[in-house]
């Protein structure tokens, strides 16, 4: 019965329309098409089963900060340059200058000072878009001054990674700024300041190796990728099948490496919250949204 085949051969399908990313975004977690409007409105996250979708540096400035306040950028001018001449691949300087035209950023990372629901705070924000917001020496000089400038100030401090890890066209100098880093969080800690770490989705590598992991509050976003080396490879090093989950924000929460999971829409209230709890003070009369 042709009800059930093709009576006749070489019939043309009509091409699948594909749907415009410009209107809509399709979720990597439970597949549904949600309206680019209705993502935005909702702060980035899928209103069917609450995926955190990345952001970029700037959206999560708008997040967190008052939206009235007065907002300084810090070390604005500090960009990366080819210390190395590396050319494997890629030349460096063609992949520094994509990631500029690309993001509109100078490097993988933002570092500011403002005010969240009136507290004063310096932030600093990795931008994955940027190299996979890899740390060089200017992420790693930006963040160390950042850290200086909290300390100076006696503001607390917020760092928001998301990031593959070192930055490998540099070598050893990115490497080095993992013990930089460190160490600059060391002084700001014996000074008496507050440190809190966000991860988000990815945190990787080096960064994780570093000032990711030395929060005095550890904060991170649902179902974040957090760790060192990717799943494949500790698999294949050790030659076992890994935990459901494995290197899940959810599943560092449970083995104690995570101190809280929060949803993008509490971040700053969170945030305010535990400044507070601290002892800092309102400085800022401001709209508190």
């Amino acid at each position: 019965m042709a009800w059930f085949r093709r009576s006749k051969k070489k019939i043309l399908s009509t091409e699948r329309r594909s749907v415009s990313e410009d209107l809509w975004r399709k979720c990597p977690s439970c597949g549904e098409y949600v309206y680019n409007q209705e993502l935005q409105n909702a702060q980035f996250v899928c209103p069917t089963c609450s995926h955190h979708f990345r952001i970029d540096c700037r959206k999560y400035l708008e997040l967190i900060l008052d939206k009235n306040g007065a907002t300084t950028e810090l070390n604005a001018s500090l960009v990366s340059v080819d210390p190395l001449d590396f050319k494997a691949l890629k030349k460096y300087t063609d992949q520094i200058t994509a990631a500029k035209e690309k993001t509109g950023l100078g490097e993988a990372i933002i570092t500011v000072t403002g005010s969240v629901e009136g507290y004063p705070i310096v932030l600093c924000v990795m931008d994955f878009a940027f190299i996979g917001g890899s740390m060089g020496s200017a992420v790693g000089e930006k963040i160390s001054r950042a850290i200086d400038h909290a300390r100076e100030h006696h503001f607390p401090l917020a760092i928001i990674s998301a990031s593959g890890g070192a930055r490998m066209q540099e070598g050893a100098l990115s490497l080095m700024q993992m013990a930089k880093s460190s160490a600059k969080l060391s002084l700001f800690s014996s000074a008496g300041g507050l440190f809190v770490s966000i991860l988000t989705d990815p945190t990787t590598g080096g960064v994780t190796a570093s000032h990711a992991m030395l929060g005095d509050i550890i904060l991170a976003e649902p179902g974040a990728l957090i760790g060192f080396a990717g799943a494949r490879v500790i698999k294949q090093t050790i030659g076992q099948d890994l935990p459901e989950g494995f290197q899940r924000a959810e599943f560092l929460l449970e083995k104690g490496f995570v101190d809280h999971i929060v949803h993008r829409k509490d971040m700053r209230a969170t945030l305010s919250h535990l400044i507070s709890f601290f002892g800092y003070e309102r400085t800022a009369d401001t709209d508190q949204q």
